[in-house]
């Protein structure tokens, strides 16, 4: 009995065994997984062998839910194929295929996050069972690109607790991006009390992420130089990539171990009357820090700040000034120094000092010197803007009249520039007076024109200038004026008539004149055709005598020579009618015959002629007396 029961409980498991499809002949083949970037198309492949025909194939594709729940979503046998409604994928999919060739495709279009759950292919058959196949898709999606912000505000090394450095952000990613944190080329690890890293993330209702990671940490004074940035790193079909923000730098703030002051300016060497501007500076870098720079030892120079300016410096303003950094959180202080010399030159030192009255024909020895802060010195001789001497000391031989006047000496220092000084001499030279030479004394001048006379005297004493007349008339000077060389007197003459004048200069050791000659220009007038020469008279006034002629522009020349052609064209009018008498064309013998010329003016010479019974004839002269006519 036994027996028989065991053989009915085999052959029921062996019925069970075959409806479960334990034994079943279906293969199914499918990825585990496919990758697709979002936006793109899906196509999910279910290779599939069974020993039955296609007719006895039934075809259903699943997508398991968040819950675990499978979603059926299509459908297909001999009679019918047909997608499931109400699905996310229904409008979305298609499934290519019958089954014949072993192959069945799901494509999906348009692929979003969402869309990232696990297919499943199932394969039943009539009598080989049933067969399952699953494949993952997973969706893709390129973040934005990252950013970094710094913070504004400086970082003190004296802070407890870690410091706010920056946020790094970047915006919708599929799957979530990473963030890590880089100093310099070193990625920054969370450190408890040191390194502080804040993850936030955002998931968007299409399921795209953006994270953002703020940095606090505890700065050190080396973290001024340092260069903070993020990498991020996404993912991509088939891998990763990784992209990187920008670096920033942040500020940090640390108290001074040190401080530096140095002389701004001038560069180089400084000189009195310069403008000095003092810096100084810490080598650390406190918001709370204050400068003050001072002169040891007084307080002749005192300054709030970092920068001390002093104009117009002189010697004594060198000495060491100080500059002092204090904490005002701390009242920590540090100082340092620099030593600040002004050189100097004192004013030149001639000897003879001022001025120096030598005689003519004395040698003068002078000297210049100017105490300096620097041991060389250059010295130069200038009179009246030329230099005429190198040299501390200045020679002058056999002086004259020439060499007096005014010198000065020019001490330079070589090494710095604008560094000078300077001193005068003025040299007089005794002797008597000595008129300079004048371009011209011969003045022609027209009638009441007023004429200005210069005469310029040189020596010493001065002298004193006298103008005077050749008729012995004192005139009276117009200006005088003391020059380098002497006197310069002027005279102005209002011109009447011909005039000379003198300049007349003495002092005590002689005299010397100058004679100016002035002629009076008259300007005259008259007909073109008539020139006057002397007055109206006849032949009988012998004594007449002719007035004075008036002087022309041309001078007495002009006047002689137009006497000389007068008389001569009386000459020839003579000779003219004494041979046309000869020949008897004029004066017959038949009576008295008068050739009178008419009167023209009053300063016209008259010719009267005669004849008589006799034929004598008679040819008055120029002065009014008979002649014969062998004369004429």
């Amino acid at each position: 009995m036994a027996a028989r029961d065991s053989a009915s409980l085999l052959v029921r498991l062996l019925v069970l065994f075959h409806t479960w499809g334990v034994w079943a002949n279906v293969d199914v083949n499918m990825e585990d997984r496919v990758e697709v970037f979002r936006g793109d198309t899906a196509q999910i492949t279910c290779l599939f062998t069974s020993s039955d025909g296609v007719g006895g194939m039934i075809i259903q594709w699943f997508y398991v839910k968040p819950s675990g729940e499978k979603q059926k979503i299509y459908y297909q046998d001999t009679t019918m194929k047909f997608v499931d409604r109400g699905t996310q994928f229904t409008e979305r999919m298609s499934v290519n295929g019958t089954g014949a060739t072993g192959e069945i495709v799901l494509t999906i279009s348009n692929v979003q996050p969402v869309d990232e759950v696990e297919f499943i292919c199932l394969i039943k058959g009539l009598t080989d069972g049933t067969g399952e196949g699953r494949t993952k898709l997973k969706v893709f999606e390129t973040p934005e690109r990252p950013t970094i912000e710094g913070v504004q505000t400086g970082i003190s090394v004296n802070e407890d607790s870690p410091s706010k450095i920056g946020i790094c952000e970047v915006k919708n990613g599929f799957p979530m991006p990473n963030i890590t944190w880089y100093r310099n080329n070193t990625p920054l690890r969370a450190d408890r009390d040191v390194v502080k890293v804040v993850p936030s993330i955002t998931t968007e209702s299409t399921k795209l992420v953006s994270v953002r990671s703020e940095l606090s940490m505890k700065v050190t004074k080396e973290d001024k130089d340092n260069l903070f940035y993020c990498e991020i790193t996404y993912f991509i079909p088939g891998g990763t990539k990784m992209t990187e923000t920008n670096r920033i730098n942040i500020t940090v703030y640390y108290p001074s171990t040190a401080v530096s002051v140095w002389v701004e300016s001038p560069k180089g060497k400084i000189k009195e009357g310069d403008s000095i501007e003092i810096h100084c500076q810490g080598n650390g870098n406190m918001p709370s820090s204050f400068f003050k720079i001072s002169k040891k030892g007084s307080e002749l120079a005192m300054g709030d700040g970092n920068v001390l300016v002093m104009d117009n410096v002189t010697r004594h303003q060198s000495g060491v000034y100080e500059c002092t950094s204090t904490d005002t959180d701390t009242f920590d202080e540090i100082s340092g120094n620099t030593t600040v010399f002004v050189n100097f030159l004192d004013p030149a030192v001639v000897m003879p000092e001022d001025t120096v009255v030598v005689a003519q024909g004395e040698d003068l020895m002078a000297t210049c010197n100017a105490l300096s802060s620097l041991s060389q010195t250059q010295t130069v001789w200038i009179k009246n803007g030329v230099e005429i001497s190198v040299g501390h000391s200045l020679t002058l031989k056999n002086n004259t009249f020439e060499t007096a006047g005014t010198y000065m000496c020019v001490v330079t220092v070589p090494e710095i520039e604008g560094m000078e000084t300077n001193g005068t001499l003025t040299v007089y030279v005794q002797g008597p007076p000595d008129i300079l030479e004048l371009e011209n004394t011969e003045i022609d001048a027209s009638y009441e024109e007023t004429v200005n006379l210069s005469c310029h005297v040189r020596g010493f004493p001065a002298p004193s200038i006298i103008w005077t007349t050749s008729d012995g008339k004192n005139l009276e000077t117009t200006s005088q004026m003391k020059t380098e060389e002497g006197v310069r007197s002027v005279v102005s003459v209002t011109v009447t008539a011909d005039i000379i004048a003198f300049c007349n200069a003495s002092n005590e050791f002689g005299t010397d004149t100058v004679a100016f000659n002035i002629t009076a220009i008259i300007q005259t007038t008259t007909p073109a055709t008539t020139t006057t020469i002397f007055s109206t008279t006849t032949i009988s006034s012998a004594t007449a005598k002719t007035p004075p002629a008036k002087k022309t522009s041309g001078g007495r020349g002009v006047i002689i020579a137009v006497i000389i052609i007068c008389i001569l064209l009386l000459a020839i009018l003579g000779s003219v009618l004494y041979f046309l008498y000869k020949k008897g064309k004029i004066c017959g013998r038949s009576g008295k015959q008068d050739l009178t010329k008419e009167k023209s003016s009053k300063d016209n010479i008259v010719v009267e002629m005669k004849s008589d019974n006799t034929e004598e004839a008679v040819l008055l002269g120029v002065n009014g007396e008979k002649q014969p006519p062998n004369d004429q």
